[in-house]
Order: C-alpha cells, then structure tokens, then sequence
C-alpha cells in the first residue's frame, strides 16, 4: 500500500520539526562535537599567532629609534599589526569555511567563506543560512569570533601599553 501525498507531507513535517526542535538534544551532539574542536584549534592558532606578532613588534619597536622617528614607526608596526591579526581571523573563519564544506552544511566554498566570516564578525547580514541541521554550529562560530575577537582586542591594547613607553624612555634620553 502506497503513503497517500497527505501522509508524505506529515512524516516529512515531523521530520523537519525533530531536526529544528532545540528540545531536540540528540540532533545538537554533532553541531557541538564538531564545533568545539574548531573553537579550541582556532583559539590555539590565534594566540600562537598573537605570540608570535607580539614577539616582533617588541624587537622592532626596541631598537633605538630619535624621537621624531618613533611615531610614524610605531604607526607603521601597528598598522602592520592589525593586518597580521586581521589575517589570522582570515585563516580561522577559512578553517570553519572547510568545515562547513565537508560537512556538507553549505554548497559551494565561496558561500562557506561568507557565511564564515558573517557568523564570526557577528555582522549576520549576509542572506545565506546553514543547512537546518548544522545551525547550531553557525550560532558556535559566533561564539568563537567573540572569543577571537578578545583576544585580538586585549592584544592590541597590550602592545600599545608595552610599546609606548619606549617611546616615552627615547623622549626623556634625549631632552
């Protein structure tokens, strides 16, 4: 005997409804199992990074500079600064693109990387959405861009405070 079309209809409702249902915990263990390794990897390679520029910028900063050429330097190794962050964000919203990818969640790479960077940047006005089934995991990278986000912001904020004042001991050596 063959399910009649009104019959199709309510299994394919319940379907979706089982699959949407945030009661629905089961369907959730794959959004999570795949998203907090992403969050760990990429919180990993963001401070690796972070460490890594930080090094730099010191170095560069520390070698004696007279007073009139320390600004437009220190301008320069910020600017550079916030691109190299700016690339790290590039690369891990990529990582989740890949996910996203292989997981099927969404069609083609450039829609994963713009769905990517919206989900991280928070900024959502892009109109595309995950796959029904995978949701969650877009709501997850949300979650890791705030963290990235922090990150990069304290950074900053730090490497001002720690490059400033050699700036500052320049400015009292020479007067």
């Amino acid at each position: 005997m063959r399910p009649r079309p009104q019959q199709i209809h309510e299994r394919k409702a319940v379907a979706q409804e089982a699959q949407m249902n945030p009661m629905n915990v089961g369907s959730w263990i794959s959004d999570w199992a795949w998203s907090l390794p992403l969050v760990v990897l990429t919180v990993v390679i963001h401070v690796c990074g972070l460490a890594l520029i930080g090094e730099r910028v010191v170095g560069v900063m520390s070698v004696s500079a007279d007073r009139r050429s320390f600004m437009p330097k220190f301008a320069v190794v910020m600017g550079v600064t916030a691109l190299l962050a700016t690339t790290l964000h590039g690369i891990e919203g990529g990582i989740w693109a890949a996910a996203y990818r292989f997981l099927g969640a969404l069609p083609d790479a450039r829609t994963a990387i713009l769905y990517s960077f919206s989900a991280m940047t928070a900024y959502g006005h892009a109109n595309l959405f995950l796959k029904d089934r995978w949701q969650l995991m877009g709501a997850l990278e949300a979650l890791n861009g705030m963290l990235l986000f922090g990150l990069t912001t304290a950074f900053l904020f730090a490497m001002i405070q720690r490059v400033w004042p050699l700036g500052s001991k320049e400015r009292h050596q020479t007067s």
